[in-house]
């Protein structure tokens, strides 16, 4: 599972958008969540160890891992959807392959199909260890809906 790097210089209207709408989220600010690349129909963001995003045992919680996941497949159809419009999640299913702690998690959302009033997308959530090693951590399927814009 490999990112693909894209600056905001390459799609700067899609970068906006999303790090506007990131800026929005009250639950993953706190968290440190930040895009790292943006591309129609792909976006992929990273999420930073921390206390705030552990369950018990010290590794990543699973909350965190699906929520990161969720947003990363929510952005990459957003990146699709028609102008005016947001999306909501109807969906989705996730694996967990293996549990990690520190380092960072980079979750990469992607487009499977776009139909008229769902989005089908797919997140493959990385561990990248403080050395740089990267491990599979999740895989999500989601079903994305877009509803009209209400702010």
């Amino acid at each position: 599972m490999a990112a693909v790097f894209e600056s905001a210089a390459d799609h700067p209207d899609l970068w906006a958008r999303l790090e506007a709408s990131l800026a929005r989220q009250g639950m993953m600010q706190p968290l440190g969540a930040r895009l790292l690349a943006v591309a129609p129909g792909r976006v992929t963001l990273t999420l930073p160890y921390s206390d705030r995003v552990t369950q018990q045992q010290g590794g990543f919680h699973g909350g965190a891992i699906g929520a990161l996941a969720d947003i990363a497949g929510g952005y990459a159809a957003l990146t699709v959807a028609p102008e005016g419009t947001e999306v909501t999640t109807v969906e989705y299913k996730i694996n967990f392959l293996a549990a990690f702690e520190q380092g960072e998690l980079q979750a990469t959302g992607r487009v499977v199909r776009t139909g008229k009033r769902v989005i089908v997308t797919v997140a493959e959530v990385v561990h990248v260890s403080p050395d740089g090693q990267r491990r599979d951590c999740a895989i999500m399927q989601q079903t994305i809906a877009p509803v009209p814009k209400t702010y």
